[in-house]
């Protein structure tokens, strides 16, 4: 095996590792309840087996003041992890924010059906296409309440030299 033949076999072209990230990050966002609901219209899904079952746990959060600063721990979130293998050994991986161990196995799951020609355009289409735009319809609204409470300053020139 040639040597671009074998770093093309370990390591996803950029371009399918952005999709990738886009998706899983559509996936872990994804409300858990419309993420289950998605599923329920796909039908009958593939057989998979669990690498690591759904557990959950904790992960610290870093922050930096005004963006900018230097890192501080912001405290600890709920996370969930899961890693599943269908037949042929494609796998799938989510990390899920909160203890939803149904979301975490759901959106591994649909990782690896996403990495499958003969899902990918059909979960594109029925999933993450439409949980995409929940996605963007709760951070829209979210943005309009946090609007109505901005306050503009303004500084009034008195008519004295």
């Amino acid at each position: 095996m040639s040597a671009s033949t074998q770093s093309s076999t370990t390591t996803p072209p950029p371009d399918a590792a952005a999709s990738r990230a886009a998706w899983m990050r559509v996936l872990a966002l994804a409300e858990p309840a419309a993420l289950d609901q998605a599923v329920k219209t796909l039908g009958p899904l593939p057989p998979h087996r669990p690498l690591r079952a759904p557990e959950r746990g904790m992960a610290m959060v870093r922050a930096r003041s005004g963006g900018t600063g230097a890192q501080f721990n912001l405290g600890e979130m709920s996370v969930t992890r899961c890693a599943v293998t269908l037949e042929g050994g494609i796998m799938g991986v989510a990390y899920v924010q909160g203890r939803e161990r149904q979301h975490a196995e759901q959106a591994a799951v649909l990782d690896a059906l996403l990495q499958r020609d003969d899902w990918h355009d059909r979960i594109q289409s029925q999933v993450i296409a439409p949980l995409a735009q929940a996605h963007h319809e709760r951070a829209q609204h979210r943005a309009r309440v946090a609007a109505q409470t901005q306050v503009e300053f303004f500084t009034m020139v008195r008519g004295e030299d």
